[in-house]
């Protein structure tokens, strides 16, 4: 089993900066995909980043690019989502989700329990 636990969120204004953090723990052999969600109220849960463990790809939301980034440390076995120029419209909360699977959809195997990002 995997566990992940999500930190690093708040409120900031816009334009402002954010660090999300998901720390993973317990069996990590094989986990082949690490993102980032984000849903609001009323709304599905969306993909935001994603990186493929083996090969270090990573995919980001259109809404997204260019002012976030994601990255592992594997040693500490932490994933990172670096926040800038944000906008109300990321205000969310912000799931870390994990998976064997090739890729990390809604339906991912492993998931945190959020953090709140609000922008204003």
């Amino acid at each position: 089993h995997v566990q992940l636990v999500e930190s690093g969120g708040g409120s900031v204004q816009a334009g402002g900066s954010l660090l999300l953090s998901c720390t993973v723990s317990g069996t990590t052999f094989n986990i082949r995909c690490m993102a980032w969600f984000r849903q609001v109220p009323g709304k599905e849960r969306e993909v935001v980043a994603t990186v493929y463990t083996g090969i270090g790809n990573t995919y980001y939301a259109d809404s997204v690019k260019g002012r976030f980034t994601i990255s592992k440390d594997n040693g500490k076995k932490v994933l990172y989502l670096q926040m800038n120029s944000l906008n109300p419209e990321d205000t969310a909360m912000y799931y870390c989700a994990a998976d064997r699977r090739g890729y990390c959809g809604r339906d991912s195997a492993y998931w945190g329990q959020g953090t709140q990002v609000t922008v204003s």
